[in-house]
């Protein structure tokens, strides 16, 4: 599925980008962020990070500098002193590099996601997509659990910010009456001698996670983690999807955002996955969506049926992955791969999931 923008959406990205420049008073943005889209050669952005900005076209620029980079057999100087992780930029580019010293952050995916697509993404929530981008990038760095903590961090950040506030509010105006809660258990466990088997159960609501199925996860967890003699945890989801990711009802309802940090982190079903990941498999079917696929690919183990899909919408909420995926995602499929899904929501589907390693198999 292409994420493209329609041609006349594109065209108004790249026009309002262009005029911003010529006008530095001019916003492109819904939330009076500019947004730059800078044509550059490697020989060119070699230069302009050895001189430790991106030269004088983009000195007093407020807002993001989107550079398209293409490739031209540059030998870049001392890629350890480049300043890239640290740059107001986003680096777009058309393949992901070979040498892993080349700077790169999203990257064009033929029949899934076109530069349209990735610059109207970053120019609808360029609040969202920057802490996104900054946070993979040092993502090689960090280890499972700070990997955790920093994106918990940026997450609730992102929770106190203009870009979440308006699609709260949007959400709100389209809320309708609460949703009655599921008389049965959101998750259904059974044991069969080793074998714990795990069943999100909230098939009304597409399985999505909210904090009942969140404490009956960690609580049907904690039977293996205690349990050695658990050799293995299976974790399946009823109805037509595997799970619609987190529960949009129960989205703002955080009483602050360091309130939210701790709890996430507190209760992160994403820490406990990681250390159980040699004994957990993740059987998934349909749609699964944020939560759905980031716990998933914390597993040993995924497998998906032919249907499944997969997607990373959080950032068109002005937020970024919160369930863990930004280190469980990367871990699979690379970091750039990740960021470029995570910024666009685009939608995977099981074949490319299994050819990039976000699946380890299709089952029937």
């Amino acid at each position: 599925m292409s994420h493209a923008a329609p041609e006349s959406d594109h065209d108004e990205v790249v026009r309002l980008t262009q005029a911003s420049f010529a006008d530095p008073g001019r916003a492109s943005g819904r939330y009076g962020h500019r947004i730059r889209l800078l044509e550059c050669s490697d020989a060119e952005l070699d230069e302009r990070f050895r001189r430790g900005d991106l030269g004088s076209e983009i000195r007093g620029h407020a807002g993001l500098v989107v550079v398209h980079a293409h490739a031209d057999g540059t030998v870049w100087s001392d890629p350890a002193r480049l300043p890239w992780e640290t740059a107001p930029w986003i680096i777009l580019r058309d393949q992901i590099p070979d040498d892993p010293d080349v700077p790169v952050d999203v990257v064009t995916i033929p029949g899934l996601v076109d530069r349209g697509g990735l610059v109207a993404a970053i120019d609808a929530h360029p609040g969202a997509a920057w802490a996104l981008v900054a946070l993979q990038r040092g993502s090689s760095r960090r280890g499972v659990a700070d990997g955790l903590i920093a994106e918990s961090a940026t997450y609730s950040m992102l929770q106190g910010g203009p870009e979440f506030a308006t699609w709260l509010a949007g959400r709100t105006g389209l809320r309708g009456p609460p949703r009655r809660r599921s008389d049965g258990p959101p998750v259904i466990v059974e044991r069969d001698g080793g074998t714990l088997a795990i069943t999100l159960h909230r098939p009304e609501v597409r399985n999505a996670l909210d904090t009942t199925m969140r404490d009956a996860l960690l609580e049907s967890l904690a039977i293996a983690r205690f349990d050695p003699s658990v050799s293995t945890v299976r974790v399946t989801g009823s109805g037509p999807d595997f799970c619609s990711g987190g529960d949009l009802d129960e989205f703002g309802t955080a009483p602050d955002p360091a309130t939210a940090h701790r709890i996430r982190l507190s209760t992160s079903i994403g820490a406990v996955l990681h250390e159980l990941r040699d004994r957990v498999s993740f059987e998934v079917h349909g749609a699964s969506r944020g939560s759905g696929i980031e716990l998933a690919a914390f597993a040993g183990r995924v497998a998906a049926t032919g249907d499944s899909t997969f997607a990373l919408p959080e950032v068109t909420m002005g937020l970024i992955p919160g369930a863990g995926g930004t280190v469980s995602i990367g871990r699979r499929v690379g970091r750039v791969r990740a960021t470029t899904l995570a910024l666009t929501g685009a939608i995977v589907d099981a074949p490319r999931a299994l050819e990039w390693g976000l699946i380890d198999s299709i089952d029937s």
